[in-house]
């Protein structure tokens, strides 16, 4: 591969740490909670694990935090061939932003638009950075042959269409199979694919999401580069959880903290203790303290289940300040992908992680049935060989199985 184009989205999940479940139309709800950019210092990651391999790659990209930076950071001399501080004043459907694309609200038709610069310079691969939205803003440019602007795309030497994408996590909710598992694993790959293959490119109604529903809906296929450090598309279904609910919910440990992740593995747990639940979200509760240690485990079965919620639906901050020793963190994989941390319930941030003095991962058999190993992502390289290993997961009442993590 000689060239390569590069799209970074800058807001791209900048609303999983404060609890919005994703930034689509939430981006200056995101910036009022606090919210901090974690799309550029994944794509610096994944292009610096991209020029240790291929250092000699021609980078076509768009200006600023849309992947210029994160180039030049990574010992590239990238062409910038798009800039969103320059579109036209006169497009009433996308006014131009100017300054420093750092401080702009970027778009989706500024995904858009900067897809099309690089394709009209016969770009290899699009490596772009962001989660599901920006993968189908991809996708439909690579796919779209109507408009007079993609017609002049595909005029290049290579038909847009048969451009292959490789996505490099960044956004909240990543069910699309087109993303390397690590940034490190999307330039790894990137520099050493010989083929491609079709994948899914799926996304969900924010909104919905949001209120606590999953709409998933399959958005395009296209080719995407065939390497084992792939993730999967998320699989919804994951099998009954009620024996494991039930068996989790009588052994909950008086006086300990418990941080529910999202899904609803995990909601069966907290309906068993007779939380209301935010199916999506994460809460915080705190089990009552044992004030008569020499009950039966038949009297205790009420009894034992008491306790208060201190958070619902919590940010990362909202974690942070409610946490009380000992805590376990409770989370289940992401069925057909196995992440644990990183995907969907990035409020469980390394902080909140390290507080914890117990990770409980919960899952049904039917849903680890379709997971080689679990992993996780959680922006900290530390933490993450730390999570590593062998990871015990509960599967029944009595049940549990022993799972690679990597």
């Amino acid at each position: 591969m000689e060239s390569i184009g590069v799209v970074v989205n800058p807001i791209a999940g900048m609303g999983g740490r404060v609890g919005l479940k994703g930034t689509d139309g939430k981006l200056e709800e995101a910036r009022r909670r606090g919210a901090e950019p974690r799309a550029p210092e994944r794509a610096r990651e994944a292009l610096r694990s991209l020029h240790r391999r291929a250092p000699g790659l021609t980078v076509y990209t768009a200006a600023g935090v849309m992947g210029e930076r994160a180039a030049r950071d990574a010992g590239y001399e990238p062409t910038v061939v798009y800039d969103p501080a320059t579109v036209r004043e006169d497009d009433a459907t996308d006014p131009a932003r100017p300054g420093d694309p750092a401080n702009a609200e970027t778009t989706a038709a500024d995904t858009r638009r900067a897809v099309r610069a690089v394709l009209e310079h016969d770009v290899e691969l699009i490596l772009f950075v962001g989660g599901d939205g920006t993968a189908v803003d991809v996708a439909d440019v690579l796919e779209d042959t109507t408009t007079a602007e993609a017609e002049r795309v595909a005029a290049t030497p290579r038909d847009a269409a048969e451009t292959p994408m490789l996505g490099v996590p960044a956004g909240v909710k990543i069910y699309s199979s087109v993303f390397g598992v690590t940034p490190a694993d999307a330039g790894r790959i990137a520099a050493e694919f010989d083929r491609v293959e079709p994948r899914e490119v799926n996304d969900i109604d924010e909104d919905a999401y949001r209120e606590g529903e999953v709409r998933t809906a399959l958005r395009a296929i296209v080719p995407v580069p065939v390497a084992p450090d792939l993730q999967s598309s998320k699989q919804v279904s994951s099998g009954s959880v009620d024996s494991l609910a039930t068996g989790f919910a009588r052994e909950v440990e008086p006086g300990r903290t418990y941080v529910f992740g999202p899904g609803s593995t995990v909601g069966a747990i907290e309906a068993a203790l007779g939380i209301d639940a935010s199916p999506l979200g994460v809460d915080v509760w705190r089990a009552a303290a044992d004030t008569e240690p020499d009950k039966t485990d038949s009297e205790r079965d009420s009894d034992g289940r008491e306790g208060t919620v201190l958070a619902r639906d919590a940010a990362e901050t909202d974690l942070l300040e409610v946490l009380e020793d000992p805590v376990t963190i409770v989370v289940s994989p992401i069925g057909g992908q196995g992440f644990l941390f990183g995907r969907g319930n990035h409020q469980i941030s390394p902080p909140v992680i390290r507080q914890a003095d117990e990770i409980a991962v919960v899952a049904s058999d039917e849903k680890l049935d379709g997971i080689d190993s679990l992993h996780v992502d959680t922006d900290d390289e530390e933490l993450d060989d730390d999570l590593r290993g062998w990871q015990q997961v509960r599967t029944g009442r009595f049940t549990t199985r022993m799972m690679p993590v990597s």
